[in-house]
């Protein structure tokens, strides 16, 4: 069997993050044939130009596990609203040298848990324009801003009974969106 190699990125730092809950247990409702790669940003240092030449070796490890994933899964909490700095960090780096931009092509998703009624909504809205600069296509839709509430999670650690339908909705648009834009050699 072919396998979809996916690069899930999480824009959260904390330990406990509702976020990195979310991208562990929205991978186990993806079909076999989908294997999901958690990139670490959280040793990436901050962006500056002069260091172009010479990345740091967390910045390599990054921009090399990208350039090997079929597609991308963000999974992001939203911050004042709009993207936390870690993400947008890891987001230039990997773009960066001009030239050289990693993200270029690859089929992503978004989707993020906020306590806020509006779930991620704006953060999510920030980060389809940096990936639309950047040359990913974003699934559109359906959009899946969640509200962290009792009962989102089982105790474990599974997408809770309310909401598995929606989101194994959400994860079969996904799948679809990937296996769109990617063709897997046998």
């Amino acid at each position: 069997m072919n396998q979809y190699i996916i690069a899930t990125i999480v824009g959260s730092l904390r330990k406990d993050s509702f976020n990195k809950k979310m991208a562990i247990a929205i991978e186990k409702i993806a079909p076999s044939e989908f294997s999901f790669n958690h990139v670490q940003i959280h040793d990436i240092p901050l962006y500056n130009q002069d260091d172009d030449e010479h990345q740091a070796d967390s910045v390599k490890r990054m921009k090399k596990e990208i350039n090997a994933a079929h597609g991308l899964l963000f999974v992001t909490p939203e911050y004042n609203r709009s993207i936390p700095g870690v993400l947008k960090n890891a987001l230039d780096h990997g773009s960066r040298p001009y030239g050289q931009n990693v993200w270029a092509g690859k089929p992503a998703g978004i989707i993020g848990v906020s306590p806020g009624a509006a779930g991620t909504a704006m953060a999510q809205q920030h980060l389809r324009n940096v990936l639309s600069f950047l040359d990913v296509s974003t699934l559109r839709q359906p959009e899946a801003y969640i509200q962290m509430r009792d009962g989102l999670f089982d105790d474990d650690g599974n997408i809770g009974e309310a909401s598995i339908s929606y989101l194994q909705n959400w994860m079969d648009h996904y799948v679809a969106w990937i296996k769109h834009h990617v063709t897997i050699q046998e």
